[in-house]
């Protein structure tokens, strides 16, 4: 049996992820759950699974939890902050981490899994973009296995050999991720102009939480994908391409040297992948119905529009440069979402503050986590002056 620490467990993939091991109470239990702020629904989720251990990210919440858990009779040791956080992704409390915290915030513990020699399912893509190359050193120091959770490059990992190693060694001519185009596909800048939260929150085919929405609604979340997948599969950018697929059926493909694609198919639901994830090299049952393919009847293709939705090129840009670039594509990139949510700046100009902060990258890969964490707070700081220019 198989026990969990589920990070990020009140958000969507955490939701995915506990509805897929209530499914499986012979194969899984929970030893941790965490989330940010999010107390009383942190405290359903503790009477509900019974963890030994449940963390808040934030210290000033953790008194309440405690006297939601007491008042319930639930026996669940709390602790709160940052380093508490880390510190449960790598202890004996779970062999396998789910790593579903939303943004930088998650890099730390993400890390910690990796060095413990956890089975990694990893949904936190930033942890990728902003820190891949220690990632994949933390992992081999480690001695843990990482499985990707977002469905595109859980898609792409079904379509390689289970031991797939170098691409080119297994004859893998492209990888092609796919994108649903967001809500705002077809459109041009000028219907992008006046675009309000609720309507870039509103995806056609997937449950999201409200940044990853809104990456998806600029493409962002695809540029993110790409870098990710960079890391994840030793692939050049060059050699990673996106493809808009309106219907999200096709979650990803493996061009291979002799022509042949092979693709993931799928109902639009993160629990394929995250019950993949679990049980990899077997499969299980995640609740999710089968795929109708006559009920389907057709599948679109198109080029991603780069110059209406410059997120992704910027992206591409990103990884080309180097350096910090990536670190501070993310940064911007947050703070800019974060900005826009809170009705302070205007869609179209989260692109315009992730570009300008681009041109302050150093082209020196930072050599530690302490240099990442540097480059990410400078980035953050620059793109909130932007921020309050723009917005000005």
């Amino acid at each position: 049996m198989k026990t969990l620490a589920v990070l990020g467990a009140t958000g969507s993939i955490g939701a995915s992820a506990l509805d897929v091991v209530a499914r499986h109470p012979d194969k899984y239990r929970v030893g941790v759950l965490a989330a940010h702020r999010s107390v009383d629904a942190l405290a359903d989720l503790c009477e509900r699974f019974r963890p030994e251990l449940a963390v808040i990210a934030d210290p000033a919440c953790a008194p309440a939890l405690s006297e939601r858990l007491r008042g319930r009779g639930i026996a669940c040791r709390v602790e709160g902050g940052p380093a508490a956080l880390v510190a449960a992704a790598a202890g004996d409390r779970c062999d396998t981490v789910v790593a579903a915290i939303v943004g930088a915030a998650g890099l730390e513990s993400t890390l910690a899994a990796a060095r413990a020699g956890k089975r990694l399912l990893l949904a936190n893509k930033e942890a990728v973009v902003m820190a891949g190359p220690l990632l994949a050193t933390a992992l081999d120091e480690g001695g843990g296995t990482l499985l990707p959770l977002d469905s595109e490059h859980n898609a792409v990992f079904q379509c390689l050999p289970h031991e797939h190693g170098d691409l080119d060694a297994i004859g893998v001519r492209r990888i092609l991720l796919t994108a649903s185009g967001g809500p705002f596909r077809g459109r041009s800048a000028a219907e992008l102009a006046a675009i309000t939260p609720a309507q870039a929150c509103a995806h056609p085919n997937w449950r999201m939480g409200r940044k990853i929405s809104v990456d998806s609604a600029t493409l962002m979340n695809k540029g993110l994908e790409v870098i990710e997948a960079h890391h994840l599969f030793r692939a050049p950018a060059e050699r990673i391409d996106v493809v808009v697929h309106p219907q999200s059926i096709i979650h990803s493909l493996v061009e291979y040297a002799d022509g042949s694609l092979l693709a993931q198919l799928g109902n639009p639901d993160m629990r394929t992948a995250i019950a993949y994830a679990l049980a990899w090299p077997q499969r299980i049952d995640a609740g999710v119905a089968a795929l109708d393919l006559v009920k389907t009847a057709r599948l679109d293709f198109e080029a991603p529009d780069l110059t209406t939705f410059r997120c992704l090129a910027l992206a591409y840009e990103a990884l080309a440069a180097g350096g910090t670039a990536t670190i501070v594509l993310n940064a911007a990139n947050e703070e800019a979402v974060a900005a826009f949510l809170d009705g302070r700046l205007p869609f179209l100009a989260i692109a315009e503050t992730i570009e300008r902060c681009l041109a302050g990258a150093s082209g020196e890969a930072p050599a530690d986590l302490a240099a990442i964490l540097d480059a990410d707070l400078t980035a953050r700081r620059q793109a909130q002056r932007m921020i309050a220019a723009l917005s000005a």
